[in-house]
């Protein structure tokens, strides 16, 4: 990867890898929800990952363990590109090599 190619351009609705770490950096504040990533490289992807990363600790990075407003807003956000994903036939069950 050189460059990220935003979550709107992202495959699937952006229910990939690097999709779902800007999702969770909207999550957490950690990114404005106008931001899509566009253009950023490696570098700063691992480092949203690692903040992403480490504000999911506390709640064992399960979304049923967040506190509400974050629950309600991770809910809101992945629903959005959990329907996007499926316009663009992603299917969420996972494959033998997944």
């Amino acid at each position: 990867m050189e460059t990220y190619v935003g979550i709107d351009n992202d495959t699937n609705g952006g229910m990939t890898h690097l999709g779902r770490i800007v999702m969770d950096g909207w999550v957490f504040g950690f990114i404005p929800q106008t931001e899509t990533c566009a253009g950023w490289n490696a570098a700063q992807m691992q480092n949203l990952y690692e903040k992403v990363y480490a504000a999911w600790e506390p709640y064992a990075h399960l979304p049923s363990n967040l506190p509400a407003e974050l629950r309600e807003k991770h809910a809101r956000i992945y629903a959005s590109a959990m329907n996007a994903g499926r316009e663009q036939g992603w299917d969420p069950e996972l494959g033998e090599d997944e």
